[in-house]
């Protein structure tokens, strides 16, 4: 190795070292899923560090499932068609430096730091003023935020695609103006800070609208879209909807993917294809190439060839991703039971198993029961474990909800993931059947232990 080389190594070693100690700080606030519901300290940060998060024209995305998936299509569409973006997106897999990426690319380790050093002393004054009144610090997630929006403005870009980390009305990212909200399907999920009904869940992502912006929405239950569509009106929005003004016209399962044409607002796209599996991340594909017409067009059509290189280098890691061969792993990021929907029905017309054996983890704040039960009917066995989240359900009582679901012969336990992992191929491969393979879900951070376990991460 030269003398160059080395140094550079060395370089990114410690660039990586400080990165890593300023996330375990940040890592010392209040978590991203305990919400404080109120946008003052975010906005009292970012009016300090004269708004950054209004530098740059801006998407804004939620809904319940197909947030992340739906972002780094539109980011990739925005980006071949020449402009500099930002994504921000949650929660990471591997680093937390992927939640806040410039062109596509995760903010490198020199850079975080960086921004954390810029915004620190604002931090720092705002929770100090909070902590006076009686109110906490900026929590983690409120940090990323900040850093997030600074780092986008300091780049500069020139649009941002921002996912909310949950709902929206509350949500940290909810002091941008997205010109375009994207608002995928609305189900059941954080229903502890939500709500426990669709009308109230729909409600809090509703927040994300703003005064005459366009909002791009997917196909809603009757309940949910009636709540968005109210909020739109009141705030004078245009509403372009699924299956009505735009839809999938034409769907195809391809080696790899999927090929598609996508009526959007400017006309109809042809033989789009995608590196993704299954009909909900077509209709994600629609979602961001509309909230692409919008944004760079202002609805007219954009240049076919140029929409169908973004499409074909899109990518979204642990969302039915194939980790493995022989036997096949896939991991999929599914937590919820509409999210389970989404991915049996992929499987099942994108691969052709004869043998499905699960790995599945589920934290302690979801509903279990019916991710397992949504899963039963893809699945010959399952082994139940857990994820390196403290929020992780204990296997034993996780099995014990499976074996009612499964039965006693299909439910194995392990309380580490690699034995899991372990168990199940040797359970896939025990049928000597090439069809046989694995399925690690039920959690982000299972999906995102097994990546790295299985060089991925």
């Amino acid at each position: 190795m030269s003398g160059a080389d080395h140094a550079r190594r060395q370089g990114r070693t410690e660039a990586e070292t400080a990165a890593a100690e300023v996330y375990a700080g940040i890592l010392e606030r209040t978590p991203e899923h305990d919400v404080q519901p109120t946008l003052d300290r975010v906005r009292a940060v970012c009016e300090l560090l004269g708004d950054p998060q209004a530098a740059f024209r801006t998407i804004h995305l939620t809904g319940t499932n197909g947030k992340t998936s739906t972002s780094r299509m539109v980011e990739r569409l925005v980006r071949e068609h020449g402009l500099r973006t930002g994504r921000f997106t949650s929660p990471h897999l591997t680093d937390v430096r992927e939640r806040i990426a410039i062109d596509g690319e995760p903010i490198s380790a020199e850079r975080f730091v960086e921004v954390w050093q810029d915004v620190a002393p604002y931090v720092h004054m705002v929770d100090t003023r909070s902590l006076a009144e009686g109110g906490p610090r900026l929590s983690f997630f409120e940090v990323l935020t900040v850093m997030a929006f600074a780092a986008f403005a300091d780049a500069p870009v020139d649009v941002a695609v921002i996912e909310v980390g949950m709902g929206g009305s509350w949500d940290a990212t909810n002091v941008v103006d997205g010109e375009v909200a994207v608002i995928t399907p609305v189900a059941y999920d954080h229903e502890r800070w939500l709500g426990h009904e669709l009308t109230a869940i729909a409600g809090e992502k509703s927040g994300i609208i703003k005064d005459g912006a366009t909002v791009v929405l997917a196909e809603q239950s009757e309940d949910a879209e009636g709540v968005l569509l109210a909020v739109a009106a009141e705030r004078g929005a245009r509403v372009v909807r699924q299956g009505i003004d735009i839809d999938v016209a034409e769907r195809q399962v391809a080696v790899g993917g999927q090929l598609l044409s996508l009526r959007g607002l400017g006309g109809t796209y042809t033989e789009v294809f995608v590196p993704l599996h299954g009909v909900h991340q077509a209709q994600n594909a629609l979602l961001a190439l509309v909230a692409a017409e919008v944004l760079l067009s202002g609805g007219a059509a954009l240049n076919g060839d140029l929409v169908g290189a973004a499409f074909a280098d899109v990518d979204s890691p642990g969302r039915l991703e194939l980790v493995r061969t022989s036997p096949t792993i896939l991991v999929d990021a599914a937590h919820n039971p509409a999210g389970i929907a989404a991915l049996v029905a992929a499987v099942d017309e994108s691969f052709e198993f004869t043998r499905l054996v699960g790995v599945v983890g589920v934290l302690d704040d979801k509903d279990a029961e019916n991710v397992l039960s949504g899963l039963e009917p893809l699945l010959a066995e399952i082994v139940v474990t857990r994820s390196s989240s403290p929020r992780a359900q204990d296997p034993e009582d996780l099995a014990q909800i499976a074996v009612d679901i499964f039965g006693e012969d299909r439910v194995h336990v392990a309380d580490r993931l690699d034995a899991a992992i372990d168990v199940a191929v040797q359970l896939a491969e025990r049928a000597e059947d090439m069809g046989s393979g694995v399925l690690v879900t039920g959690s982000i951070t299972l999906v995102a232990d097994a990546r790295s376990l299985l060089g991925r991460g």
